[in-house]
Protein backbone atom coordinates (compact mmCIF):
# COMPACT_ATOMS: atom_id res chain seq x y z
CA UNK A 1 0.00 0.00 0.00
CA UNK A 2 1.02 3.61 -0.42
CA UNK A 3 0.70 4.32 3.29
CA UNK A 4 3.85 3.79 5.31
CA UNK A 5 3.22 2.79 8.93
CA UNK A 6 5.31 2.58 12.07
CA UNK A 7 4.42 1.90 15.69
CA UNK A 8 6.65 3.52 18.29
CA UNK A 9 6.87 3.43 22.09
CA UNK A 10 7.96 6.76 23.58
CA UNK A 11 9.02 7.36 27.19
CA UNK A 12 9.79 10.81 28.50
CA UNK A 13 12.53 11.24 31.10
CA UNK A 14 11.86 10.88 34.80
CA UNK A 15 12.34 13.98 36.95
CA UNK A 16 15.40 14.04 39.21
CA UNK A 17 14.92 13.49 42.93
CA UNK A 18 15.13 16.36 45.39
CA UNK A 19 18.08 16.63 47.76
CA UNK A 20 18.17 16.46 51.57
CA UNK A 21 21.03 18.70 52.68
CA UNK A 22 21.90 21.18 55.45
CA UNK A 23 24.27 24.11 55.42
CA UNK A 24 27.67 23.40 56.87
CA UNK A 25 29.30 26.69 57.84
CA UNK A 26 32.06 27.46 60.29
CA UNK A 27 30.70 28.45 63.70
CA UNK A 28 27.16 27.46 62.55
CA UNK A 29 26.76 23.91 63.88
CA UNK A 30 23.12 23.57 62.86
CA UNK A 31 22.67 25.27 59.52
CA UNK A 32 19.30 25.34 57.81
CA UNK A 33 18.15 23.08 54.95
CA UNK A 34 19.66 23.81 51.56
CA UNK A 35 18.69 20.79 49.44
CA UNK A 36 17.97 21.75 45.83
CA UNK A 37 15.22 20.51 43.51
CA UNK A 38 15.71 17.76 40.98
CA UNK A 39 15.91 18.58 37.28
CA UNK A 40 13.03 18.14 34.86
CA UNK A 41 12.96 14.98 32.74
CA UNK A 42 13.48 15.32 28.98
CA UNK A 43 10.50 15.55 26.63
CA UNK A 44 9.97 13.47 23.48
CA UNK A 45 9.27 15.50 20.34
CA UNK A 46 8.36 14.69 16.74
CA UNK A 47 9.88 17.06 14.20
CA UNK A 48 9.35 17.23 10.44
CA UNK A 49 12.66 16.95 8.62
CA UNK A 50 12.47 17.72 4.87
CA UNK A 51 15.38 15.34 4.26
CA UNK A 52 13.52 12.37 5.78
CA UNK A 53 11.34 10.65 3.19
CA UNK A 54 10.05 7.49 4.90
CA UNK A 55 9.31 6.04 8.34
CA UNK A 56 11.97 3.39 7.92
CA UNK A 57 14.04 4.63 10.88
CA UNK A 58 11.00 4.49 13.17
CA UNK A 59 10.31 0.92 12.10
CA UNK A 60 13.87 -0.15 12.77
CA UNK A 61 14.02 1.63 16.14
CA UNK A 62 10.50 1.47 17.61
CA UNK A 63 11.43 2.45 21.20
CA UNK A 64 12.52 5.92 22.30
CA UNK A 65 13.42 7.16 25.79
CA UNK A 66 14.45 10.69 26.79
CA UNK A 67 17.04 11.17 29.54
CA UNK A 68 16.13 11.65 33.20
CA UNK A 69 16.69 14.85 35.14
CA UNK A 70 19.63 15.10 37.52
CA UNK A 71 19.24 14.93 41.30
CA UNK A 72 19.21 18.15 43.30
CA UNK A 73 22.30 19.09 45.27
CA UNK A 74 23.27 21.00 48.37
CA UNK A 75 23.61 24.77 48.48
CA UNK A 76 20.20 24.96 46.81
CA UNK A 77 21.55 23.77 43.48
CA UNK A 78 18.92 22.43 41.10
CA UNK A 79 19.70 19.23 39.22
CA UNK A 80 20.39 19.30 35.51
CA UNK A 81 17.35 19.02 33.22
CA UNK A 82 17.19 15.90 31.07
CA UNK A 83 17.88 16.25 27.36
CA UNK A 84 14.87 16.32 25.07
CA UNK A 85 14.67 13.55 22.48
CA UNK A 86 13.73 14.55 18.93
CA UNK A 87 12.37 11.94 16.50
CA UNK A 88 12.65 13.16 12.93
CA UNK A 89 9.75 12.23 10.64
CA UNK A 90 8.75 13.06 7.05
CA UNK A 91 6.28 15.73 6.05
CA UNK A 92 2.74 14.39 6.02
CA UNK A 93 3.05 12.16 9.10
CA UNK A 94 -0.19 11.62 10.98
CA UNK A 95 0.17 10.58 14.62
CA UNK A 96 -2.44 8.51 16.45
CA UNK A 97 -2.70 6.96 19.87
CA UNK A 98 -2.07 3.27 19.24
CA UNK A 99 -4.56 2.06 21.86
CA UNK A 100 -7.53 4.37 21.30
CA UNK A 101 -6.90 5.28 17.67
CA UNK A 102 -7.49 8.95 18.51
CA UNK A 103 -5.69 11.48 16.32
CA UNK A 104 -2.87 13.27 18.11
CA UNK A 105 -1.41 15.57 15.45
CA UNK A 106 -0.93 15.89 11.70
CA UNK A 107 2.55 17.15 10.82
CA UNK A 108 2.47 18.79 7.41
CA UNK A 109 5.13 21.52 7.34
CA UNK A 110 8.92 21.38 7.30
CA UNK A 111 10.33 22.16 10.74
CA UNK A 112 6.99 21.63 12.52
CA UNK A 113 7.38 20.13 16.02
CA UNK A 114 5.03 18.49 18.48
CA UNK A 115 5.67 17.15 21.99
CA UNK A 116 4.24 13.64 22.28
CA UNK A 117 5.48 12.87 25.82
CA UNK A 118 6.27 15.34 28.62
CA UNK A 119 9.14 14.77 30.99
CA UNK A 120 8.50 14.27 34.70
CA UNK A 121 8.68 17.17 37.17
CA UNK A 122 11.79 17.40 39.29
CA UNK A 123 11.35 16.48 42.96
CA UNK A 124 11.46 19.22 45.60
CA UNK A 125 14.50 19.47 47.84
CA UNK A 126 14.19 19.72 51.63
CA UNK A 127 14.67 23.50 51.52
CA UNK A 128 11.14 23.65 50.11
CA UNK A 129 9.65 22.09 53.22
CA UNK A 130 11.16 24.41 55.86
CA UNK A 131 8.57 26.26 58.00
CA UNK A 132 8.68 28.32 61.14
CA UNK A 133 7.77 25.26 63.20
CA UNK A 134 9.73 22.72 61.20
CA UNK A 135 13.09 24.27 60.48
CA UNK A 136 15.11 21.11 59.75
CA UNK A 137 13.01 18.95 57.43
CA UNK A 138 14.56 15.72 56.24
CA UNK A 139 12.04 15.26 53.51
CA UNK A 140 12.51 15.53 49.72
CA UNK A 141 10.32 14.47 46.82
CA UNK A 142 11.27 11.80 44.30
CA UNK A 143 11.12 12.93 40.69
CA UNK A 144 7.89 12.50 38.78
CA UNK A 145 7.53 9.83 36.12
CA UNK A 146 7.71 10.93 32.48
CA UNK A 147 4.79 10.28 30.18
CA UNK A 148 4.80 6.95 28.34
CA UNK A 149 2.80 6.37 25.16
CA UNK A 150 2.35 3.94 22.30
CA UNK A 151 1.89 5.78 19.02
CA UNK A 152 1.06 4.86 15.45
CA UNK A 153 2.72 6.95 12.75
CA UNK A 154 1.05 6.97 9.36
CA UNK A 155 2.71 8.59 6.36
CA UNK A 156 0.03 9.80 3.99
CA UNK A 157 2.33 11.66 1.62
CA UNK A 158 4.75 8.86 0.97
CA UNK A 159 5.65 9.47 -2.66
CA UNK A 160 7.34 12.52 -4.07
CA UNK A 161 6.73 11.33 -7.64
CA UNK A 162 3.80 9.28 -8.90
CA UNK A 163 4.36 7.35 -12.13
CA UNK A 164 1.14 7.69 -14.11
CA UNK A 165 0.48 5.77 -17.31
CA UNK A 166 -1.76 3.44 -19.23
CA UNK A 167 -1.35 -0.28 -18.49
CA UNK A 168 1.91 -1.69 -19.83
CA UNK A 169 3.51 1.73 -20.38
CA UNK A 170 6.79 0.71 -18.72
CA UNK A 171 6.32 2.29 -15.28
CA UNK A 172 7.39 -0.78 -13.30
CA UNK A 173 10.52 -1.30 -15.40
CA UNK A 174 11.43 2.36 -14.94
CA UNK A 175 10.97 2.11 -11.15
CA UNK A 176 13.12 -1.02 -10.94
CA UNK A 177 15.86 0.72 -12.93
CA UNK A 178 16.27 3.77 -10.67
CA UNK A 179 15.46 2.19 -7.28
CA UNK A 180 15.82 -1.13 -5.47
CA UNK A 181 12.10 -1.80 -5.75
CA UNK A 182 11.20 -4.95 -7.63
CA UNK A 183 7.57 -4.73 -8.77
CA UNK A 184 6.08 -7.51 -10.86
CA UNK A 185 6.83 -6.92 -14.54
CA UNK A 186 5.07 -8.72 -17.40
CA UNK A 187 3.76 -8.00 -20.88
CA UNK A 188 0.06 -7.75 -20.10
CA UNK A 189 -2.24 -5.08 -18.66
CA UNK A 190 -2.73 -4.50 -14.93
CA UNK A 191 0.45 -6.24 -13.81
CA UNK A 192 0.60 -3.59 -11.08
CA UNK A 193 -2.51 -4.03 -8.95
CA UNK A 194 -1.30 -1.98 -5.99
CA UNK A 195 1.36 0.74 -5.68
CA UNK A 196 5.04 -0.07 -5.26
CA UNK A 197 7.55 2.31 -3.70
CA UNK A 198 11.22 2.88 -4.33
CA UNK A 199 13.81 5.43 -3.26
CA UNK A 200 15.86 7.01 -6.04
CA UNK A 201 19.19 8.41 -4.87
CA UNK A 202 20.94 11.01 -7.03
CA UNK A 203 23.78 11.32 -4.50
CA UNK A 204 24.34 11.09 -0.74
CA UNK A 205 22.37 14.27 -0.02
CA UNK A 206 19.53 13.92 -2.53
CA UNK A 207 16.95 11.19 -2.69
CA UNK A 208 13.22 10.96 -3.27
CA UNK A 209 10.42 8.41 -3.25
CA UNK A 210 8.73 7.17 -6.43
CA UNK A 211 5.46 5.27 -6.56
CA UNK A 212 4.63 2.89 -9.40
CA UNK A 213 0.85 3.20 -9.52
CA UNK A 214 -1.71 0.86 -11.12
CA UNK A 215 -2.31 1.52 -14.80
CA UNK A 216 -4.86 4.22 -15.51
CA UNK A 217 -7.56 3.64 -18.15
CA UNK A 218 -10.09 5.90 -19.80
CA UNK A 219 -13.06 6.40 -17.49
CA UNK A 220 -11.00 6.01 -14.29
CA UNK A 221 -12.23 9.34 -12.91
CA UNK A 222 -15.71 7.80 -12.91
CA UNK A 223 -14.53 4.68 -11.13
CA UNK A 224 -13.84 2.45 -14.12
CA UNK A 225 -11.11 -0.17 -13.73
CA UNK A 226 -9.01 0.54 -10.64
CA UNK A 227 -10.46 4.04 -10.92
CA UNK A 228 -10.82 5.88 -7.65
CA UNK A 229 -8.36 3.59 -5.88
CA UNK A 230 -5.67 4.71 -8.31
CA UNK A 231 -6.51 8.41 -8.22
CA UNK A 232 -6.64 8.53 -4.40
CA UNK A 233 -3.06 7.31 -4.38
CA UNK A 234 -2.00 9.92 -6.93
CA UNK A 235 -3.40 12.64 -4.65
CA UNK A 236 -0.67 11.83 -2.14
CA UNK A 237 2.20 12.61 -4.50
CA UNK A 238 3.91 15.97 -5.10
CA UNK A 239 4.89 15.52 -8.75
CA UNK A 240 3.36 13.50 -11.59
CA UNK A 241 5.39 11.72 -14.26
CA UNK A 242 3.21 10.72 -17.21
CA UNK A 243 4.87 7.61 -18.64
CA UNK A 244 3.97 6.78 -22.26
CA UNK A 245 5.22 3.96 -24.48
CA UNK A 246 7.33 5.70 -27.14
CA UNK A 247 6.80 2.80 -29.54
CA UNK A 248 2.99 2.93 -29.36
CA UNK A 249 0.87 4.04 -32.30
CA UNK A 250 -0.45 7.24 -30.69
CA UNK A 251 1.66 8.60 -27.78
CA UNK A 252 -0.07 12.00 -27.95
CA UNK A 253 -3.47 10.31 -27.69
CA UNK A 254 -2.30 8.33 -24.64
CA UNK A 255 -1.18 11.56 -22.96
CA UNK A 256 -4.54 13.17 -23.71
CA UNK A 257 -6.33 10.27 -21.97
CA UNK A 258 -4.10 10.58 -18.90
CA UNK A 259 -4.51 14.34 -18.62
CA UNK A 260 -8.27 14.15 -19.15
CA UNK A 261 -8.76 11.58 -16.38
CA UNK A 262 -6.48 13.38 -13.91
CA UNK A 263 -8.17 16.73 -14.55
CA UNK A 264 -11.64 15.20 -14.24
CA UNK A 265 -10.81 13.84 -10.79
CA UNK A 266 -10.09 17.24 -9.23
CA UNK A 267 -8.44 20.59 -9.70
CA UNK A 268 -5.81 19.97 -6.99
CA UNK A 269 -4.58 16.92 -8.87
CA UNK A 270 -4.61 18.71 -12.20
CA UNK A 271 -2.41 21.51 -10.84
CA UNK A 272 0.43 19.28 -9.67
CA UNK A 273 3.80 19.77 -11.40
CA UNK A 274 4.40 17.15 -14.07
CA UNK A 275 6.81 15.81 -16.65
CA UNK A 276 6.06 13.69 -19.71
CA UNK A 277 8.26 10.61 -20.20
CA UNK A 278 8.47 8.60 -23.40
CA UNK A 279 9.63 5.17 -22.27
CA UNK A 280 10.97 2.13 -24.12
CA UNK A 281 13.28 4.19 -26.33
CA UNK A 282 15.31 1.03 -26.95
CA UNK A 283 12.44 -0.34 -29.08
CA UNK A 284 12.83 2.49 -31.59
CA UNK A 285 15.27 2.37 -34.52
CA UNK A 286 18.43 4.35 -33.61
CA UNK A 287 17.78 6.93 -36.32
CA UNK A 288 14.30 7.73 -35.00
CA UNK A 289 15.04 8.15 -31.29
CA UNK A 290 16.04 11.79 -31.20
CA UNK A 291 13.23 12.78 -33.57
CA UNK A 292 10.49 10.76 -31.86
CA UNK A 293 9.24 13.34 -29.27
CA UNK A 294 8.72 16.02 -31.94
CA UNK A 295 7.33 13.60 -34.51
CA UNK A 296 4.53 12.46 -32.20
CA UNK A 297 3.64 15.99 -31.12
CA UNK A 298 5.36 15.88 -27.72
CA UNK A 299 8.51 17.99 -28.18
CA UNK A 300 8.91 18.65 -24.42
CA UNK A 301 8.77 14.96 -23.51
CA UNK A 302 11.85 13.19 -22.17
CA UNK A 303 12.88 10.10 -24.09
CA UNK A 304 14.26 7.34 -21.86
CA UNK A 305 15.06 3.66 -21.83
CA UNK A 306 14.91 1.79 -18.55
CA UNK A 307 16.73 -1.15 -20.16
CA UNK A 308 19.74 0.76 -21.49
CA UNK A 309 19.68 3.65 -19.01
CA UNK A 310 19.41 6.24 -21.81
CA UNK A 311 18.08 9.57 -20.49
CA UNK A 312 17.52 8.25 -16.95
CA UNK A 313 19.97 10.56 -15.14
CA UNK A 314 18.55 13.67 -16.81
CA UNK A 315 15.04 12.53 -15.92
CA UNK A 316 15.91 12.11 -12.23
CA UNK A 317 17.50 15.57 -12.13
CA UNK A 318 14.39 17.08 -13.71
CA UNK A 319 12.14 15.32 -11.20
CA UNK A 320 14.29 16.55 -8.30
CA UNK A 321 13.94 20.16 -9.48
CA UNK A 322 10.16 19.77 -9.71
CA UNK A 323 10.02 18.30 -6.20
CA UNK A 324 11.88 21.30 -4.79
CA UNK A 325 9.49 23.62 -6.58
CA UNK A 326 6.47 21.73 -5.21
CA UNK A 327 7.82 21.88 -1.64
CA UNK A 328 8.13 25.67 -1.84
CA UNK A 329 4.48 26.11 -2.82
CA UNK A 330 1.81 26.55 -0.09
CA UNK A 331 0.20 23.33 1.08
CA UNK A 332 -3.34 23.13 -0.27
CA UNK A 333 -4.27 20.13 1.85
CA UNK A 334 -4.33 17.77 -1.13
Amino acid sequence: MLVDLARVHVIAGRGGKGCVSFRREKYVPKGGPDGGDGGRGGDVWLEVDPHVRTLLDCREQPRYRATAGGAGQGSNRTGRDGDDLVIRVPRGTTVKDAESGAAVVDLTHAGERFCVARGGRGGRGNARFATATHQAPRRADPGGEGEERELTLELKLIADVGLVGLPNAGKSTLLSRVTRARPKIADYPFTTLEPHLGIAALDEARSFVLADLPGLIEGASGGRGLGHQFLRHVERTRVLAFVIDASSDDPAGALAVLEREVEAYGIALAQKPRVVVLSKADLLPPGERELRPASVGLPQARLVSAHSGEGMRDLLEALWRLILTAEEEPDDGG
